[in-house]
Order: C-alpha cells, then structure tokens, then sequence
C-alpha cells in the first residue's frame, strides 16, 4: 500500500493525498481499491460576477469604439472600428482595432459581425469559431439591403453602435443604441434594448420556463451536473426567438402589445425573428425588464438575424440555413425504450423483455447503462455477466422478435494499469498508437477521471480522432449487434480537477472520488411530493431512514477545512489570457464556479493548438459527429441512431437528446413539456425525459401520469439510476393499465409522428409545438407551457400535479370557429374562447384532443413498430367550421438514409368528398380498414367508395355527430394507398 501520494493537477494545484476505499456497489469490484481522494474533485472557489458586489460595470468604465473607413459592399457595408478612447482592460485586453460588417444573406436573414481587425497578430490568445467545426450559412446570388426583410443601420452618436429594424412594421428588433461595445480578449459585452413584457424562448441549455424571464442571468457552458432548476447544464444553444404581438386595426397602424392579456374582441397579429450567435465560448444573458446584455469570455460576435415573420419561419431558416436539418429517424426508435442503471447481466434483461410481454406493454428497445462494461470501459463487455457469446444469443432472439438494443457510451477512454500487464486495453494501446488523446500545455498527455478510473480524452482536432472513434465503434459491433448508441458524459466530464492521474495510473482501476449509489451511506429515501399522503406508513419508513443515513454520515464526514480566503477574484493581466481562472467569471453551475470542476480543464490542449477554453461546448458536438461516422461505418446505409446529452447548435443534424439526470419530481414533469419545446426550436425533435424520473424513487402516481405525457413526446424513454426504485411500467397494476392505454394511442400514430419526424428532417418544422407558435394571433398563450401540440392536430393536456382529478385547458382559436375533438369520444368539446375549460382526467386517463381542419393516418397499436407496420389503416378525420380537412402522410422502408422507395399521401376533404392521391414507388401492401369522420352534422343518405355504395359497414351516430366507415378491406385489398380514391357521403 502506498503511504503517501500528491496529485498533481497540470493547473498547478497540489489537490491531496490517497484513499483506500471497500465498495459494494456494482460499479466497483469486492476487492481493495484505490479511491480517487475527494480533494481530486475540488476546483478554486471563485465568485461569480453576478454575486459580486464589487464587480465592475463595463459599461461604465469603457469608452466604447466609432467607427470609421465605412465602405459599401455587394451584399452589404464593412468598416473598422477604433477605442473611443483609453482602453478599460477590465475583463481582458481591450482590441484597439475591430472590423464590423453587415452581410444580407437571404431576404429574411443578416449578420452582423464585429471581429479582430488582425486576427493573424492575436493567434496566441484569440480563437474565433472555425467554419471546419460549425459551418456558416451561404450567401444566397445577387442579395442587397433592398432585397432583404430587415434593415440594418450604424451610428456614431455617441460612440458606435447598431440597429436592426423590420421593414414591414418599422419595428427595431435590436438596438444599442446608448450603450457601449466592450470587446477585449476575455470578456465580450453587447446590450440591446427590448419592448416592455417581452417574449423570448430558447437560449439553453437549462430547466426552465418556456417564456424567458426578464429578471435573470443565463449562463451557458457545457456542464456535467444533474438537472438543477436555471442554471446551466450540458449543451450550448445561443439561439432565441422573440416574438411580438400587435393590435390590427384597419383605420391605425400595428400597435405593440405588451403583456398577455387578450381581448377577444379585437384582431391580433405576430411577429416573431430570432438571433443565433455564433460562438461557443462561455457565455451569459443578462435578462432585464428592458434590455438584454450577452456577455461572453471569447471568441467574436457573429450573430445572425431570422426575420420570420412566423415563428414557424424563424426556426425553419434557422435549420435549413445555418445548422442544418434534423436527422432523420428509424421507424422503430418512435417505440418505447426501456433502460435502466442496474441491469446486471443479460439474463436480468431477458427477465424484462418477458416481463413486457407478458404484461401486454409494447417494447420496442432495450437499452444498458455501463453496468455492461468491463471495469466501465467503453467498447468492452464484463466477461462474466455479458458475455459476448451470451449476447449474441439474447441479441438474435431480441432481433427476431422485432425488438432493438442500445448501450451506453462514456468519454473518457480507460487507461490500463502499467504495472499490470494482465490490465490489457486495445483501445486505449490504438488511440495511443494514432496518438489522438487531448495533452496538456506542455505535450504530456491530459488525463482525468471517469468511472472506470484515470482516462484520457480523444481529442477530435487530431487528423485521426474521428477516425480513431468510428474504428472503435466498428470494432465492438463485430461482438454486440446494438441499434444505436447512448453517448454520454461527453461534456467531456471528468471527476477530477486537471490532469490529475499524469503519476497516478499505476493505481487504476480507481473508484471516482465520490460515493456511488448502493455504496455504504449512499441509499435512496427520496420520494414524489405527495407520497406522504398517497403512502403514509411507507414515506415514514423512508424519512426515519434517511435521516438515520444523514447522522451516519455526518459523523464520519471530516470537517470542512477552513480558510481566510473565502473566494478567488482574478484581475486581467494585460496580453495575456488566464483560460483556467477567466476575470470575468460565469455563474457556472459547478462547485466554487470553477470551469475545471467536472470537465476537463481550459487549459487542456488539442492537436491544433486550440484550448478546451475555447472549444469546450463544442466537444460533445463533435464526438455525436464521430459516433455518427462510426455507425455509418457499420451499417453505410442505414441511418444512425444516436441520443446524446452535451449538444452544440447543429448537433441535431446527428442526434436526438434526452434531458439528463432529472428527478422523480412532479415538478421535472411539469418542466419537460418546456424543456422539449425549448429544443424543438433548436433542430433537436427527437427529445424526451426519463419518464418517471432518474434519480430518487418514483411512486405510482407519478409513474403512471408520467408513463402517459411521455407517450407524446417523440423519444420515448423511462430511465432510472441504481439503488432507486424499479419503475418498469409493469411494476404496479394501474401504471400498466395507465401505459397500455397511452401506448395503444402513441403506436396507432406512428405514420403520424413518423411523417412529422420526415418534415421536420427536410425543412425543419417541429414535432413537439406550443400553443403560441400554431396560433400566433393570440397573446394570452405566449406563455402556455402545461399543455402542447403534436404537429398542428393534436393536443395533449396532461395532469402535472399529484392528487389531481381533472385539469384545466385551453382551446385556442375558437373565436375564429377552431373545433377541438376530444380524442375518446370524438364528439366536439364545449368550451369558450380565452378561458380554462376544467377537464375531467382521473388517475390513468390523458385528455387528448384532435383539432378540426385534419386528417390523422393511423394503423392498428401493437407490441413492436414492426408488427404494427404490417396492420391495416385507417383515416381520422376531423372537420373544421367549413366541412373541410387535410392531411398528409410519409412512408418508406423506415431506416434507409436514401431510401430507394417512397410515398407520399396526400389527404382532402372538401364538400362531403374525401379525397386521397398517393404518389411514389413505395408499395404499401396493407389494406383500408375504415374512416371515421368527426363534425358530420347531417346524416349521409349514402356513402360510396369511387362511386360504389356502401351499406353494411357504415354507422352515422346523431348525437356525436360522427360517421364511421369499416369493412373497407374488401375494396383496398393491394393496398390502402395502391391507386387513389374517394369516399363521398
């Protein structure tokens, strides 16, 4: 046994000594083993500018800059840009010297950018974003300020500043004017003015409302942490859409409407446009009553303006141009998943499948979290508890039964034992072989920590570190046949501060530096609020226990060491950059603020010389884009299936997301309908929760309601960590009824989600929607987020609290004649404009509403996405105020990325006459089932398909108002969509 040991973190920190640890958890083995030492993890205690009350307002120290050598261009103007006067150097080293340029685009896009004059001179100590990493939109031919929806105007009085004005409306939609522009080598700052009320969405990553507050500030910087309320987490999104509402009078111009208020006896309209800024430094919004600052520690300012006028239109350009279309789906990843940290071998997973089956609940994938991994090295299974040969046999009956497998991936690359020749790692001997690992500054290579131990990092800069990972990827699918991948930790987390095992890997394999659940004082008491009514004797077991853990702990728990210096403040030292210790520091979410807390440190270094400081919410980007080239190398044509959890704006054209490590907490419930909505806007459709909560036990109730929302949403997930309860939807009798229901929904409209899964991937529409951005005439739902749409003809409004019975809701656009359906009964809902209607939603039931104007293909539910693509079909048809209806429906092989086949359905209604017109090579060999049409208010005196009269099979109800057509497989035996046809009544 080692006696003493320093750490020595590459920052320059001695951060402590050894620890010898016995753990049962199943992350570690029964035998001795070295613990990393709790102090590993411990960063500088800084404190945050927001908190500090000695902080210097930039504005009121800088001078600002004006500018000048102004000179026209074909698509806009360029100028410098010189210091107003002596430099403020207060965050950083101020830049003498800028260029500002205006660049129209496309008629409803601009960018604004302000830069280095000389970025050559300043390559030391400046990194402006590479197009090679996030690529900028093209230039569309013979584009000009007179062709474009916006304007874009500059002033000097009284230093320089900017405007962006709508041309349509005269409305400013950014303006600095009166404020100064700070730009130095640490530290960016820019402030707009914004309308009284405003509405802003977007700017993640973070838990959060869905209208932005306007008494905040937003730190973004890629974090490992789990699911704190607004503070920053695991991606990096600069992007908002503001939209504003105006009063519509025929005999005055559009007036600003601030507020949620509506008036339903006046016109409203939208506007909406939104901003991304190019940048992926560490970053800060500033939300006030009536501006908004964007603070950042690097970079350039890059920003690009979408003019809309739609919200709609906003994050369509947003896609289509600049950070590219969502990824297109596999049929069967629109199933349910089921996953959990625990399953111990392939035998506990087997036991799960049956157990779905047997309790009639559709599965269509089975995922693992690293309990598979040997030692929780990644590309390499435990011998003895997932055998390869025993997966192959589990892996073929899961394939045959139409059933999928997803793993785990974590970051950080294991490296084995030196003093151990049996602690062989081949992937680990190959990446150092390429030499792809991240170093430190002085060419030594950086290593962290992550589970399995003291790691290195694969440093995606390198010529061959995509390479290196695809290779890997290849490698393992040759022993498991998974479907997709589960990246994970790729913020890149790591447990320690610095490159804390450089002299410490002789000790590997090591236990992280924290207590694990299942570890002694480690048991989870946490329950739902409410279980202590619902569970009266269980909840005081539970709280009994908890505290019986927190006084056992607390008295082994060394005292918190003790110091003069409560936090670090850093001062800017002039030419130079301190990346570990910015001096302007971020509210960061982690321990002290530190940037190196749980991630790998600012200094670390890539191959092309760039630092972590400058990158950093971009590595979890670019390691989605390697395991994407990887899956393509397995299967070329099949189109990758990845769910990532750090994400960069364009990650989406790769990977879905899920929302992290959150909570069985009815309140993580309620947030993830805002949290889905919030990356709809980003390009990501594929994002779901873990249902039913990650951490803490969940409880029936809470289960069984969330089991239902998520059942709408487009990924389909239910997650939990080890030592929580087992939360399986069979484990509680109402909970599968509640399933079972939902389910029978969610896989009748699979070829609904799917042709909006399709949409979205060619022109970047959403699948999840807020009320606000179908109906944008109406101010009173800018703010609506405990109800959503699927697509534009389904509404979802879900119990979000415990001991609830019913619910309140709105249905908007009945003013205007909107008819809204109640999903179950089909008959019309009564209710008025602008108020909550109270809606009766009993413990496993989910009021769902279909909206008239559409025409919804559905199949038959059933246990896998296979089985039911080869059901008949059918058509739900709901009429709006008009008799009218349309619809739309994708369909191809499901997983091919350039499907051969395909078809297009196109559905009409217009004056009792159902139209339907398909078109494409793919063949659809399942029948017509029938057709039910909502809204009918006249009873048919006949119904014909192309002309033929039906008499058995049709039924018209006089009090729904609804007309049922069945028995149609007589007359579509090739096929529903085999040649086109028209049901008339």
């Amino acid at each position: 046994m080692i006696d003493s040991l320093k750490i020595i973190s590459s920052l320059g920190l001695i951060l402590g000594a050894h620890g010898i640890a016995f753990s049962t958890s199943t992350r570690t083995s029964n035998l001795a083993q070295y613990t990393i030492p709790t102090e590993a993890t411990n960063g500088q205690n800084l404190i945050a500018n927001v908190d500090d009350p000695e902080a210097v307002d930039a504005q009121t120290v800088c001078p600002g800059y004006i500018a000048y050598k102004v000179q026209q261009t074909k698509s806009g103007l360029t100028a410098s840009l010189g210091l107003a006067g002596d430099p403020c150097n207060v965050y950083g080293t101020d830049l003498e010297n800028l260029t500002f340029s205006i660049e129209y685009q496309a008629k409803d896009r601009v960018n604004v950018a302000i830069t280095p004059a000389d970025i050559e001179s300043y390559q030391s100590s400046w990194y402006v974003l590479s197009e090679d990493l996030v690529p900028k939109p093209k230039v569309e031919d013979g584009m000009c300020l007179e062709h474009s929806d916006l304007a874009v105007t500059w002033s000097n009085e009284p230093t320089f500043s900017f405007k962006v004005t709508r041309k349509e409306t005269g409305d400013i939609l950014f303006d600095t004017t009166g404020t100064k522009l700070v730009y130095e080598n640490q530290f960016i700052e820019f402030i707009t003015a914004l309308p009284e009320d405003y509405n802003l969405y977007g700017l993640g990553e973070r838990i959060q409302g869905l209208r932005l507050p306007n008494n905040a500030t937003l730190t973004t910087y890629a974090a490992d942490i789990g699911d704190p309320f607004d503070s920053n987490l695991y991606g990096a999104q600069p992007f908002y859409l503001d939209t504003r509402y105006y009063e519509v009078s025929d005999c005055k111009p559009y007036t600003l409407v601030t507020g949620s208020s509506t008036d339903h006896s006046k016109k409203y309209r939208s506007f909406s446009h939104g901003l991304f800024l190019r940048n992926a430094h560490g970053q800060e919004v500033k939300l006030q009553p009536d501006t908004l600052t964007w603070r950042t520690i690097g970079g350039s300012i890059d920003l690009y303006f979408y003019a809309g006028p739609s919200a709609t239109a906003v994050t369509q350009n947003y896609q289509y141009s600049t950070i590219g279309l969502p990824a297109m789906q596999q049929y069967f990843t629109l199933g349910y998943h089921q996953s959990r940290w625990g399953y111990r071998n392939w035998t506990e997973l087997q036991e799960v499948v049956s157990n779905f089956e047997k309790f009639n609940i559709p599965l269509e994938t089975i995922w693992t979290d690293i309990d598979y991994m040997k030692g929780y090295r990644n590309w390499e299974n435990d011998p003895e508890r997932f055998s390869y040969e025993e997966g192959k046999r589990f892996l073929e009956g899961l394939h045959q039964s139409g059933r999928h497998y997803v793993p785990i991936l974590d970051t950080g690359v294991y490296v084995p034992n030196p003093n151990n020749a049996s602690d062989a790692y081949e992937p680990y001997t190959r990446g150092t072989k390429s030499d792809v690992w991240l170093k430190n500054p002085d060419g030594s290579v950086y290593i962290g920590s992550v589970w399995p131990g003291y790691t290195v990092f694969t440093d995606f800069h390198h010529p061959k570190g995509v390479e290196f990972w695809a290779n890997e990827l290849v490698r393992y699918y040759e022993n498991v046949q998974f479907d997709g991948i589960w990246m994970d930790m790729n913020e890149a987390s790591s447990f320690c501060v610095g490159s804390c095992g450089s002299d410490s890997v002789h000790l590997n394999p090591a236990h992280p530096p924290f207590k694990l659940p299942g570890d002694p004082g480690y048991l989870l008491f946490d329950y739902p609020e409410a279980f202590n009514v619902t569970n009266v004797t269980q909840a005081a077991s539970a709280s009994a226990a908890a505290s019986s853990q927190e006084e056992a702990n607390s008295a082994t728990q060394p005292s918190a060491p003790t110091t003069t210096v409560p936090y670090l403040r850093t001062t800017p030292t002039p030419g130079a950059r301190n990346v570990n210790w910015p001096p302007y520091v971020l509210n960061n979410v982690q321990t002290g603020h530190d940037l190196a807390v749980h991630a790998v440190s600012p200094n670390a270094t890539h191959a092309d010389g760039t630092l972590d400081y400058d990158v950093h919410s971009l590595y979890g980007h670019q390691i989605i884009n390697a395991t994407y080239q990887g899956l393509l190398a397995v299967s070329p044509t099949k189109r990758p299936f990845i769910i990532g959890r750090s994400t960069f704006a364009g990650s989406g054209k790769w990977a879905g997301h899920w929302g992290g490590d959150n909570y069985s907490k009815w309140a993580y419930m309620y947030f993830s309908i805002p949290q889905a909505l919030q990356f709809s806007l980003f390009g990501f459709p594929m994002f779901g929760v873990d249902s039913c909560g990650f951490d803490g036990n969940t409880d029936e109730e809470l289960c069984n309601r969330w089991m239902q929302l998520s059942a709408f949403f487009p990924f389909y997930r239910n997650h939990n960590r080890l030592a929580a309860t087992l939360q399986e939807p069979y484990r509680w009798s109402s909970v599968i009824k509640a399933s079972q229901d939902a389910m029978k929904i969610r896989y009748a409209l699979l070829p609904y989600f799917y042709t909006l899964m399709y949409q979205a991937h060619t022109t970047g529409s959403t699948v999840m929607r807020a009320l606000a951005w179908e109906f944008p005439d109406d101010p009173s739902l800018a703010s609506v987020e405990t109800q959503f749409l699927v697509g534009p003809a389904l509404m979802i409004v879900p119990v979000l609290q415990p001991l609830a019975n019913t619910v309140d809701g709105v249905f908007p656009g009945l003013e205007y004649g909107e008819k809204w359906y109640d999903w179950y009964t089909h008959t019309i809902v009564n209710a008025q404009p602008g108020v909550n209607t109270t809606i009766d939603a009993p413990l496993g039931h989910i009021p769902v509403f279909v909206r008239g104007g559409h025409v919804i293909p559905m199949q038959q539910p059933a246990l896998t996405t296979r089985a039911a693509r080869n059901t008949p079909w059918s058509l739900l048809v709901a009429l709006d105020g008009n008799g009218r209806a349309s619809g739309t429906l994708y369909l191809d092989d499901g997983e091919t990325i350039n499907p051969d086949s395909t078809l297009t359905v196109n559905t009409t209604v217009r004056g009792r006459r159902l139209t339907v017109s398909a078109s494409g090579s793919w063949k659809e060999p399942n029948p017509l089932e029938g057709v039910i049409i909502m809204g009918v208010q006249d009873a048919p005196r006949d119904v014909r398909f192309n002309g033929r009269e039906l008499y058995h099979s049709v039924d018209y109800n006089t009090t729904s108002q609804v007309l049922t057509v069945l028995g149609l497989q007589r007359v579509s035996k090739k096929g529903a969509w085999n040649h086109d046809w028209v049901l008339t009544w």
